[in-house]
């Protein structure tokens, strides 16, 4: 199915400057919100403590909710609506351990049956201790660090042949970061110090395509996890999840792109690098526009529809795609014509 002629011929080059100036605006907005909130709004899974999930039979109020917690000593507790209003359900995070919140469920029930006089069902509790809230965050970390790392073995074996190169280079750079982390250095800072030192390799070996594709997905990862930071949602498991789901369909775009550029390449040679990138994109656009297209249909139903169980996890795959087919266009291949100008 082809809705776009196949001879258009939309100037994405020509626009590069005005994209690369939106996306440091985003990167820069998002970095700014991430220092001003100390980091993302780690959830239960990451800071640890314990979530309570209640369901009221009639409409009451938060104050109320406190009320009923103060009288158990949880007055530091927050509350917050979850789904829909009508269905009168709140969500309570406390910083109390596993091994203080015995009988927490009848607990709860009891005192905030007192302080609203309407019936209360405690429907989950989840409990999760500190050590293992840190633990999960860093391994949370590693995974999208050696799945970016991986991935550019892959960019290069397949689109440069340098397999070998490749190998080595990812080789030296998970063992500087295992070499690294036996010192205890900051996990956080351990990751940044790999990927600026991962681009740094990359442009010294001329890894052209690799570098053009993490570029982008680090482009697309900063930018989603900063527009959580900005609204305030909770950083969780299942948003790591999403976020390594971003990464792979991003990937995918980005893939589809630089294949059409490598076959027009050959066949191209003497036009201008500018003209190749253009026509490639062009010819790939119907593709990733219905792509993308169905694929933001299917997410937006499950952001609409989907109940509060998965509805950051929806949204940050909405916000994902939209910005991973964006990336795939204005921040992947523009990098090759910047490479291109290097070499010059």
């Amino acid at each position: 199915m082809q809705f776009i002629k196949p001879d258009i011929n939309i100037n994405f080059i020509g626009k590069r400057k005005i994209a690369f100036t939106l996306s440091l605006a985003m990167i820069l907005i998002s970095i700014g919100s991430l220092l001003m909130n100390k980091g993302p709004r780690y959830g239960i899974d990451f800071a640890g403590g314990t979530l309570v999930q209640v369901k009221f039979d009639a409409p009451v109020t938060i104050d109320n909710i406190k009320a009923g917690l103060a009288a158990m000593d949880m007055a530091a507790s927050a509350v917050q609506q979850f789904g829909q209003v009508h269905d009168n359900e709140f969500l309570i995070r406390t910083d109390a351990t596993p091994s203080a919140t015995e009988g927490l469920s009848e607990k709860v029930e009891r005192h905030l049956n007192e302080a609203t006089h309407v019936p209360v069902e405690v429907r989950r509790v989840e409990m999760v201790g500190p050590q293992v809230g840190q633990d999960l965050r860093e391994k949370a970390l590693f995974a999208m660090f050696y799945s970016l790392l991986f991935i550019t073995v892959y960019i290069s074996g397949r689109f440069e042949l340098k397999w070998a190169k490749s190998g080595i280079v990812a080789g030296a750079i998970m063992g500087a970061v295992y070499l690294l982390s036996l010192f205890h250095v900051s996990v956080p800072f351990l990751m940044l110090a790999a990927l600026v030192v991962s681009l740094v390799i990359f442009w010294f070996f001329e890894l052209k395509y690799a570098m053009g594709a993490i570029v982008a997905l680090i482009h697309d990862v900063t930018i989603t996890v900063g527009i959580f930071s900005i609204f305030g949602k909770e950083f969780t498991l299942p948003i790591v999840a999403a976020l390594l789901t971003i990464i792979g369909y991003s990937l995918n775009d980005t893939i589809i792109v630089f294949d059409r550029i490598r076959e027009n390449l050959r066949k191209h040679h003497k036009e201008p690098m500018s003209t190749i990138l253009n026509k490639s994109i062009n010819e790939t656009l119907s593709r990733t526009i219905l792509t993308s297209g169905t694929t933001l249909i299917v997410v937006a139903s499950l952001f609409v529809l989907g109940g509060g169980i998965i509805h950051d996890f929806s949204f940050a795959l909405l916000i994902g795609i939209m910005v991973g087919t964006y990336s795939s266009i204005y921040v992947a291949s523009p990098i090759l014509l910047a490479w291109q100008a290097r070499r010059k």
